[in-house]
């Protein structure tokens, strides 16, 4: 299924019409990017919002001497900045992890979808919502968990995503983030993440081998990252606005 109408159903029930426009969407205006390239930068100015239909990118800051702070992942069913039309310029820049395919959503898609389709609006509210949401845990990764909570944490988070967009297989998911990606992620050095990393593999919390993760018990390394997915709010909140069948 598109990784998009599964993530958006995990909140309403969509009807065949609201899978179509979507499913439209999803195939018109694609665009293929290669691994570390930027899909927009800084200073830009906006004309889509980019849908990200397979691979991994980043939302990400960086200062003149090219320190970087990544401060989102987009993973396969995620659009970058729904509201970036009001925008005169992007504030941030979107780098590709892997090789990136996406979709470019015009400002006509979303008024269609706005005047036509209200499941669909509703939904990327929601979307819209939980991605605040996201920025907010982050905002607690870096100011008050430990190392090992916020490698944890971000772990736990990632496979939730995956999993929300039918991404995961039994307990393990693709993960081609680098260690220079995590310590950008988590405000940590690279040493300090390779020590936390050797801590969660000692404990036998996760496995990585090769680009795969593994997460033996889900509930142990939510335990040590004192995770609660409830910010990821994926209870199907929109039940009252199914859709007919």
């Amino acid at each position: 299924m598109n990784p998009l109408i599964r993530k958006l159903e995990h909140f309403v029930r969509l009807s065949p019409d609201d899978r179509a426009i979507l499913q439209r969407a999803s195939t018109e205006r694609v665009r293929k990017f290669a691994a570390r390239v930027d899909i927009t930068r800084e200073g830009d100015q906006p004309r889509d919002v980019h849908l990200i239909l397979s691979g991994w990118a980043c939302r990400y800051k960086q200062i003149e001497d090219g320190r970087r702070q990544i401060v989102s992942f987009f993973l396969p069913g995620d659009m970058c900045d729904l509201n970036v039309f009001i925008l005169k310029e992007m504030d941030h820049s979107i780098g590709t992890i892997t090789d990136v395919t996406i979709a470019d959503l015009s400002r006509e898609f979303f008024d269609e979808i706005s005047t036509g389709y209200p499941r669909i609006a509703t939904a990327l509210w929601w979307e819209t919502l939980v991605n605040s949401a996201i920025q907010r845990e982050w905002t607690m990764n870096l100011g008050q968990r430990t190392a090992s909570e916020r490698m944890a944490h971000l772990l736990c988070e990632i496979f939730f995503r995956l999993r929300l967009a039918g991404l995961t297989e039994g307990t393990s998911c693709d993960f081609p983030l680098t260690q220079a990606d995590l310590a950008d992620a988590t405000g940590l050095s690279k040493v300090h993440v390779n020590r936390t990393l050797q801590e969660l593999r000692a404990a036998r919390l996760i496995i990585l081998r090769g680009k795969t993760l593994t997460v033996p018990s889900l509930e142990r390394l939510m335990d040590v990252g004192l995770f609660n997915p409830n910010y990821l709010h994926m209870e199907h909140e929109g039940a009252q606005l199914d859709a007919n069948e």
